[in-house]
C-alpha cells in the first residue's frame, strides 16, 4: 500500500489566518481558520498593517491547533505547502516566514501555492470524477478570473479583472447602501426581499469575444442611481426604505451574476470545456450557483463548486493542491517571496 501524504497547509494572504492538515489531497485531518472581520469591519475593508499584526499574533497558535487537531506529530507532516502569491505582502510575508521556519526545523519539503489556483483545488478536492478540460470561474473580493483546466496543477488563465473584482464591487454597493462589511453576504440578504428588475444596471461585457471582467462601472450606475450624478444626494441612501435598498441590492447582484455567467458560458463554449468549476469567497453567493448550474445542466456540463465552507480563505485548499505539487516534485526553495500579484 502506497504511503499516505500528510500536507501542512497555511494561508495568510488577506484577512484569515489559517492551517490545515489534509491527507492524499482529500481527506481533511484539520481545518482551522481564525477570521479578522470584527477588526476590520469599522473600516469597511481590510486594513493592511491590522491584518499583518494579526497574522502573527495568531499564525503559530493556529498551526499547532491544527497539528494537535489532525492526531498528528510533527514527524507525520510530509510537506509544508504555503500561499506565496497573491494577496497583501505585509500578510503573505507572515505566512512565509512562519512556513520557511517549519519546514527547515522540521527538514520538510516547502511547497509555493498560488492563492487563486487553490480556489479551484477547493472545487475538485471531493470529486472522484473529474472530467477535463475544464473552464474555472474564481470569483474572491480581490479576484475575479476565469481559468481553462487541463490538468490539476497548471491552469491557464483566459481572462480577469481589468479594474474592480466582483467582491470589491460587493463591499463598495454596500458601503454606498450602509450596509455592514463585507458586502458579499450583505448584499445577497438585502436582495432575497427585493425585485431584480427593478433596476436595469449595466452589464458590461468589454466587447464581442472578451474574456475579461469589469465591475467598476456597475459602481458607478449604483452610486449615480443612490446620490445623482452631481452627487447632491448623498444622504438619499438614509431616506431610503428597506424595500428601495431591497431592489437596488437585487438590481445590482443580478447584474454582476448575468455577467459571470455568460462570460463563463463563453469561455466554456469556445474551449469544449466538459466541467465547469466554481470557487472563491462570492461563489458561495447562493444566486450564483444556482444561475451557473442552471446554465450548465441546459449544455449538458458537469458543474463542481466548492462547498461553502471552503469558499473564503481557507488552508485545506492550499494543502490539498500542495498535495498534488508535492506528487510532481514542485518543490519551493528559502529563497521563495511574496507576490502582491498573481503571475497567472
Amino acid at each position: 500500500m502506497e504511503k499516505a501524504v500528510n500536507i501542512l497547509g497555511i494561508e495568510t494572504s488577506c484577512d484569515e489566518t489559517a492551517a490545515a492538515v489534509v491527507r492524499n489531497g482529500t481527506e481533511v485531518l484539520a481545518n482551522v481558520v481564525s477570521s479578522q472581520i470584527e477588526l476590520h469591519q469599522k473600516y469597511g475593508g481590510v486594513v493592511p498593517e491590522i491584518a499583518s499584526r494579526a497574522h502573527i499574533e495568531k499564525i503559530y497558535p493556529i498551526v499547532d491547533q491544527a497539528i494537535k487537531q489532525s492526531g498528528l506529530n510533527n514527524a507525520d507532516i510530509d510537506a509544508v505547502a504555503i500561499a506565496n502569491q497573491p494577496g497583501l505582502t505585509v500578510a503573505l510575508v507572515v505566512g512565509i516566514t512562519a512556513a520557511k521556519t517549519l519546514a527547515l526545523v522540521w527538514e520538510k519539503p516547502l511547497i509555493a501555492i498560488n492563492h487563486i489556483h487553490a480556489h479551484l483545488q477547493s472545487a475538485m478536492m471531493e470529486t472522484t470524477d473529474l472530467q477535463l478540460p475544464a473552464v474555472a470561474l474564481v470569483v474572491s473580493g480581490g479576484h475575479t478570473s476565469l481559468y481553462e483546466c487541463e490538468n490539476v496543477i497548471e491552469p491557464k488563465l483566459l481572462g480577469a479583472t481589468i479594474d474592480d473584482a466582483a467582491g470589491e464591487a460587493f463591499d463598495k454597493v454596500a458601503t454606498i447602501l450602509n450596509l455592514p462589511y463585507p458586502g458579499g453576504p450583505s448584499i445577497e440578504k438585502a436582495a432575497k426581499d427585493g425585485n431584480p428588475a427593478a433596476i436595469d444596471f449595466p452589464r458590461t461585457m468589454l466587447g464581442h469575444d472578451s474574456l475579461d471582467f469589469s465591475f467598476s462601472g456597475i459602481k458607478t450606475a449604483v452610486l449615480y442611481h443612490c446620490c445623482g450624478q452631481d452627487m447632491k444626494g448623498r444622504n438619499r441612501v438614509d431616506k431610503m426604505t428597506q424595500k428601495e435598498i431591497a431592489d437596488i441590492a437585487a438590481s445590482f447582484q443580478a447584474a454582476v451574476i448575468d455577467v459571470l455567467v455568460k462570460k463563463t458560458e463563453m469561455a466554456a463554449d469556445r474551449f469544449g470545456a466538459k466541467t465547469i468549476l466554481l470557487g472563491g469567497g462570492v461563489g458561495a453567493n447562493t444566486l450564483l450557483r444556482q444561475e451557473l448550474e442552471k446554465m450548465t445542466k441546459q449544455s449538458g456540463r458537469k458543474m463542481l463548486i466548492a462547498p461553502k465552507k471552503y469558499c473564503t480563505d481557507n488552508a485545506v485548499m492550499v494543502a490539498s493542491l500542495g498535495f498534488h505539487k508535492y506528487k510532481a516534485g514542485l518543490f519551493a526553495d528559502m529563497t521563495l517571496e511574496a507576490k502582491a500579484t498573481i503571475d497567472n
